[in-house]
């Protein structure tokens, strides 16, 4: 809920929170925990728990309805008809048939085959199982298969199950009596097109707790032969510490198998072979939201198959939904409305609150870096006056640098180059006679410059050529309480007005 709850709240967007009803009692109580707090404006959280009755037909086009679940409720909450008809963006995160492929590189003995083991038996069991992102298919070469499988019941051996309060324990119950129904209902299904080779659900050692009370399951781990033929293995989700492995011919065939999933939200790989994880990532891309890989040099460092970063894609197409990631500044867009904008430059920076060029210039009442932030005005501008480049600022330059590229210091060269005429400045050179020609040199509201964004060279200058800069204040963004970022657009232009370079300069100016 805190995950999928972030993102409208960020965009200054009220949400109403509608948990599974199974957990509504875990949820409930965070809820009013934030409620409590006072941090929230009034009515930016509101909590339904149980049915929603009749509120998805009060949905209008100004509302957005986010869904991480089943791909079966999804459906069923897609084909709403007020959803339908007012085009209302429905984002859906659903559980997949998430895969991961050892790479046929990856034998025992390597760090990526200890590495495989550990990270699928962290995807079975954290949560017990119970994650969108969870690995169900463990795709391996057909001649690691038996070894994939020893390993990993000999590690998924030492999970201890029980009750979560206890140090020892590694793996707690299912959320939910019927949640266990479910998951050994679907166990049964895979079973059909598999043999269980670990995990006996009606004989298994439960430390701290009553395992015919609780809803405990040990993980479960199965393997299909013929993973050709199966269809349950590559269709049906046991939501819970289940997972299914399947033998490869080769890395086209892996391919094939993890693609048969029809949409997952992440499959990983793990490899120490780039052009194993260039075929994968060509062939599979398509059907995964997140492809993930790692090996022994990324393995300290990696955040795992089953942890997404918030400018990660992450919502694959197909089965696991065709949504996104709603984490991060991705997640906070898909709550806010896009409109393009058409007018004059300066309807466009009253709207924008950003100065586009076209727009009016404001003449600086003073040299603006002699003014303080709260003083600058959007369009305020400085034109200075033309500085004429020599051929001698040009081989200083170049001498001064150690840059003695041909363009600038080989006449004929430089001729045989369709760009240039002849010898030409530096662009860089440039720049620095453009911050001669606008700033002020004395102590000021000015604190740092702190970057340039978008530069631009348009027109080479040569020896002889005069420049001179217009500055004009773009954009102003508060930081705290004692300075704000000024962005300024820098035009360099020569004799004839041509454009000879632009870019944005970035400065922290005091209040």
């Amino acid at each position: 809920m805190l995950e999928k709850l972030a993102p409208p709240l960020q965009a200054g967007v009220p949400a109403i929170v509608k948990p599974a009803t199974a957990t509504c009692y875990v949820t409930e109580l965070a809820v009013r925990l934030m409620l409590d707090s006072g941090i929230l404006p009034a009515g930016a959280l509101q909590l339904v728990s149980g049915g929603l009755g009749d509120m998805l037909d009060h949905l209008t086009m100004q509302d957005i309805v986010s869904f991480t679940g089943s791909a079966q409720t999804a459906l069923m909450l897609r084909k709403n008809p007020v959803i339908l008809e007012n085009s209302i963006r429905f984002v859906a995160e659903q559980d997949s048939l998430n895969a991961s492929i050892l790479g046929p590189d990856a034998t025992p003995g390597t760090p990526e085959f200890d590495l495989f083991i550990k990270e699928v038996s962290r995807e079975m069991t954290t949560k017990a199982g119970q994650k969108c992102t969870a690995v169900r298919r463990i795709i391996t070469p057909e001649a690691q298969s038996e070894a994939v499988i020893e390993a990993l019941s000999a590690r998924l051996s030492k999970v201890q199950i029980g009750d979560p309060r206890l140090e020892a324990t590694r793996m707690g119950a299912l959320v939910s009596g019927s949640q266990k129904r479910d998951v050994l209902e679907k166990a049964a299904i895979i079973a059909t097109e598999a043999t269980r080779v670990y995990g006996d659900p009606d004989a298994f050692t439960v430390v701290g707790a009553a395992a015919d009370k609780g809803a405990f399951v040990p993980p479960m781990l199965f393997h299909c032969e013929n993973p050709d033929a199966a269809q349950r293995v590559h269709d049906t989700e046991a939501f819970g510490p289940v997972s299914t492995v399947m033998g490869y011919r080769d890395l086209e065939h892996a391919v094939t198998l993890a693609n048969r999933g029809e949409g997952s939200l992440v499959a990983s790989c793990i490899t120490n072979d780039a052009e194993v994880a260039r075929e994968v990532a060509l062939g599979a891309g398509a059907y995964h939201g997140r492809i993930y890989f790692n090996n022994r040099t990324s393995m300290q460092e990696s955040t795992g198959h089953g942890s997404p970063l918030p400018h990660m894609v992450h919502g694959g197409p197909g089965r696991a939904g065709g949504g996104e990631e709603l984490g991060g500044i991705r997640g906070v867009k898909h709550y806010m409305q896009r409109t393009a904008i058409q007018g004059s430059p300066d309807i466009l920076a009253a709207i924008g609150e950003q100065w586009v060029p076209g727009g009016t210039e404001i003449p600086a009442p003073a040299h603006p870096f002699t003014r303080k932030y709260g003083e600058l005005a959007l369009g305020e501008t400085l034109n200075s006056p033309s500085r004429i480049v020599t051929l001698d600022d040009i081989e200083h330059f170049a001498t001064f640098t150690g840059d003695t590229f041909y363009a600038h210091m080989d006449d004929a060269a430089a001729k045989r180059n369709p760009f240039f005429p002849g010898r030409v400045a530096h662009g860089y050179l440039l720049l620095s006679f453009a911050a001669g020609l606008f700033v002020d040199p004395n102590e000021g509201p000015v604190l740092a410059n702190t970057g340039l964004d978008n530069l631009r060279f348009m027109k080479p200058v040569s020896a002889g050529d005069s420049i001179k800069v217009r500055l004009s204040v773009k954009k102003k963004t508060p930081r705290n309480d004692d300075y704000g970022e000024v962005r300024w657009h820098v035009t360099l232009t020569n004799q004839d007005d041509e454009k000879v370079a632009e870019y944005e300069l970035l400065t922290m100016n005091a209040f």
